[in-house]
């Protein structure tokens, strides 16, 4: 069992910043971070793999920086230049052994 606690959510304006973090119950292999906008599919963000290499959607990418810290079982998502599309729901993803595990969540706000 896997758990995953998101934090760093809030409200920003547009062209802000927020640092969101993922934190683990315990060791971390592949994660990455989705999101859901009201009335929309939940969508990938961006992904990094156990050594590092990170890929991004194609919205978000230039903008986003998703990084992890092993010592710390954590994973953390820096988004700059925010947009008022990029508000939703953010979730942290982890799958393991065939199983996927999710955050409960937080709520990111852009206003414009």
């Amino acid at each position: 069992q896997v758990q995953l606690v998101e934090s760093g959510g809030g409200l920003v304006q547009a062209g802000g910043s927020l640092r969101l973090s993922c934190a683990a119950s315990g060791n971390i292999n592949a994660m990455a971070w989705y999101r859901q906008a009201p009335g929309k599919q939940r969508e990938w963000v961006a992904g990094i793999t156990t050594s590092g290499n990170t890929n991004y959607a194609d919205s978000v990418k230039g903008r986003f920086t998703i990084s992890r810290d092993n010592a710390k079982n954590t994973v953390y998502l820096q988004m700059n230049s925010l947009k008022p599309e990029d508000t939703a729901v953010y979730y942290c993803h982890n799958r393991r052994f065939g199983v996927d595990y999710w955050g409960q969540g937080t709520q990111v706000t852009v206003s414009s």
